[in-house]
């Protein structure tokens, strides 16, 4: 990554670019008539309608008020849609999956949109892309150098990139002009981190509340820097110096995080610099800025709500490479709630067996996981998931029971 770059500059000039569109085609009510017709759901209505409590026999589904398709989401999937309207013939790629969800990328399949290979060392294989093909940017956004390659091979660039994702952009760019090092709240490997990181000067991504605690106590007391490289070998900018570069940090994050750990961790990094430079100069050594998305914040305060209710089990909906779910999951098991991440109603086998994916761990099958009577069955679904979907995991469980 060329640190030197303005990548404000960059994003400016391929914004007036003929060859790239961020805004839809005009086909808006062609996709919106199409994926109604693939993802609504009339009992997901009506559940809504009876206030998100349902019975159904022997079940009562307690469905989370919030959950589901987000408006970024909702967005990037209609512009891939209208993509391939726009461009009938053209060959269309997509950097990644257009969202983590297995069925809507499974549509892109059948629209004939290839997805750009990942050679063996993890990195994309572009070498298929040529000038003039329609190149989609998912929701999570492309790195800077992903975008500058595209651009240089004269591709039509459609960036369905949320919102929210760019929000966190600029405050890294806001980091970077002040020469300050950004601290990533995030999973290193994620496609967004990714490209959030490719925008910073200097950066270092942390996991979790564990990790922030070992940076802070770097900061404070120092140790071993070789150790700390080795721990972060992975997660920082190249040629980053524990040392010299965690003087003056800021902290942004991937969108789809926990907010109240990444509230926590701004908190714990803002102390630090306190305790180490002083009240007085702490707006001098520390930035900080919550971009934690309205809708991961919705579904998350929706699922602390939901498991209050005395439930029998949880079932969690969506990509096991969806973020957002995988925290709407922590939550659950956080409460000792029997919880079951699935990404499809196939996983649901019989009523004495369920394939699922237990938090950190591979997929495994579990057994006896839907009690016998009356049951009280909590339902929430991340931001990727469409109602359909929902719906088929909860038409199953009433069949299974009823």
């Amino acid at each position: 990554m060329d640190n030197t770059l303005d990548t404000q500059a960059m994003r400016r000039a391929l914004h007036k670019s003929p060859n790239y569109f961020r805004q839809g085609f005009g086909h808006g009510e062609e996709a919106e008539s199409t994926m109604r017709s693939q993802y609504h759901s009339d009992l997901i209505q009506t559940i809504r309608e009876h206030d998100y409590v349902y019975t159904q026999g022997d079940v009562t589904i307690y469905l989370a008020k919030s959950f589901g398709f987000c408006w970024g989401v909702e967005r990037a999937v209609a512009m891939a849609y209208e993509t391939r309207t726009q461009f009938p013939t053209e060959r269309i790629w997509i950097t990644n999956e257009i969202i983590h969800n297995p069925s809507v990328n499974a549509k892109l399949k059948e629209m004939e949109v290839q997805f750009v290979p990942v050679n063996n060392d993890g990195n994309k294989d572009f070498s298929g892309v040529e000038q003039g093909d329609v190149v989609i940017l998912p929701a999570f956004g492309a790195s800077v150098q992903e975008t500058q390659l595209l651009d240089k091979l004269g591709s039509k660039i459609v960036d369905t990139t949320c919102p929210w994702v760019s929000k966190v952009w600029n405050r890294v760019e806001k980091h970077k002009k002040a020469d300050f090092t950004s601290i990533v709240h995030g999973k290193y490997n994620h496609e967004e981190t990714i490209a959030t990181s490719s925008y910073a000067k200097r950066y270092l991504v942390v996991l979790n509340m564990q990790e922030a605690e070992y940076v802070a106590n770097y900061m404070l007391n120092g140790g071993d820097c070789q150790e700390f490289l080795t721990k972060f070998s992975k997660a920082m900018s190249e040629g980053f110096d524990p040392d010299r570069d965690l003087e003056r940090v800021g902290v942004a994050n991937q969108t789809t995080m926990l907010k109240g750990e990444t509230e926590a961790i701004g908190k714990l990094f803002e102390k630090t610099m306190m305790q180490k430079y002083g009240v007085e100069h702490v707006n001098e050594h520390f930035l900080s800025f919550n971009t934690i998305c309205d809708a991961t914040q919705e579904r998350q305060d929706a699922m602390f709500e939901i498991v209050e209710e005395d439930l029998d089990l949880m079932i969690v909906i969506g990509g096991y490479n969806s973020s957002n779910t995988t925290h709407l999951q922590e939550i659950a098991i956080e409460r000792n709630l029997p919880s079951y991440h699935i990404d499809d109603v196939h996983r649901i086998l019989s009523a004495e067996a369920i394939e699922h994916k237990p938090l950190g761990k591979v997929i495994e099958q579990a057994t006896n996981w839907l009690p016998t009577g009356k049951i009280k069955v909590g339902v929430t679904s991340g931001a990727s998931t469409p109602d359909r979907v929902v719906e088929d995991v909860i038409n199953r469980i009433f069949a299974l029971k009823n």
